[in-house]
């Protein structure tokens, strides 16, 4: 399929803004690459590398990086949002001034932010005219940026209301490496993708202690049970939680060794202090916040999620790794549901 030429805004310079704002320039579209580091935007421009993000991987010699949002921004079609979802308010609000009625916004971060427990389409509802949160559409998929980066075969899904923004960032995207999927189901996508960080980190937990394949396997598919019940008291699709951003990039955040959120959790079960990981880690592991806003909005709804609650409990209420595990094999005995 070959791509109408579209001038596109990526705002944010991490792995994964980079990997997408790489491969839409490569699908030869105008991008524009935000990014927060003026030693960032120098290196891109300059040498077509991200040092420390994407390091080894040579960029596309037509991508643009620049510091200013405005510049980013004023012009383009379709923006793309890839910064850390507890930075995503203040980034719009940047952004608001530079917003026309026919741009669409997609969102390729993953979380749900602390204070309002609101997804990144309810911030852009909050914040931005209804005319253009209607076309919003949420990216996500079992997608490691490295992977991606490098051209190696990848599947993610664009899910919106409105089919013609799907379709539209579908078009956008897609290539012979990269293989977009529509679906009509926001908030599912969105919740797959807050979640699945979570039980990523459990499963790093579990891997860490020792505690080998079954109780991973387990873990994954009990994991997959608590985000479709949230999912559901939300009013998503419960089939979303079967496919790419569900169940697919579930598997892929709980056992590839490329996943930020694994090794938090990995590190956690050998003992090391959580402020000591995160001091060691230039990139952001979204679950570690997550695990608070998820907690906090199952609490909220009334919705049983007793891994994410000791997940929860490991990250912020300083619980044992080992006790919250003793504790999940001890709860009362049931019917699989």
């Amino acid at each position: 399929m070959k791509n109408s030429r579209e001038r596109i805004a990526v705002i944010g310079g991490g792995s994964w803004g980079t990997a997408l704002a790489n491969r839409l320039a490569g699908n030869g579209h105008d991008v524009r690459l935000w990014a927060f580091e003026p030693e960032l935007v120098l290196e891109i421009n300059q040498q077509h590398t991200n040092t420390p993000f994407l390091p080894g991987i040579a960029l596309h010699p037509e991508l643009v990086c620049t510091g200013s949002l405005p510049d980013a921004v004023n012009g383009c079609g379709m923006i793309v949002l890839v910064t850390p979802v507890q930075v995503m308010r203040g980034v719009l609000k940047q952004i608001i001034p530079h917003v026309t009625a026919d741009m669409v916004i997609a969102n390729a971060s993953k979380g749900i932010e602390l204070e309002t427990l609101r997804t990144v389409s309810g911030i852009c509802e909050e914040l931005l005219p209804a005319e253009v949160t209607r076309r919003f559409v949420a990216l996500s998929g079992p997608t490691f940026a490295r992977e991606v980066a490098l051209g190696l075969p990848s599947l993610i899904v664009a899910a919106a209301r409105d089919e013609s923004a799907a379709r539209r960032v579908q078009a956008a995207f897609s290539c012979s490496c990269l293989r977009v999927y529509t679906n009509n189901d926001v908030i599912g996508v969105e919740l797959g993708g807050a979640v699945k960080n979570v039980i990523a980190i459990a499963a790093g937990i579990c891997d860490g202690l020792g505690f080998g394949h079954n109780a991973r396997a387990a873990l994954i598919t009990r994991g997959l049970a608590e985000m479709k019940r949230l999912g559901q008291a939300m009013g998503a699709d419960a089939a979303t939680f079967a496919g790419l951003a569900g169940m697919g990039d579930l598997v892929l955040t709980c056992t590839g060794d490329l996943s930020r959120n694994r090794t938090v959790g990995f590190k956690l079960g050998q003992g090391m202090r959580l402020a000591d990981i995160l001091a060691e880690m230039r990139m952001v592991a979204e679950g570690v916040k997550s695990a608070e806003s998820v907690y906090n909005l199952a609490r909220k709804l009334g919705v049983e999620m007793p891994i994410v609650e000791n997940t929860f409990q490991i990250l912020h209420q300083d619980k044992p790794a080992r006790q919250a595990v003793m504790d999940l094999m001890a709860r009362a005995l049931k019917a699989e549901q």
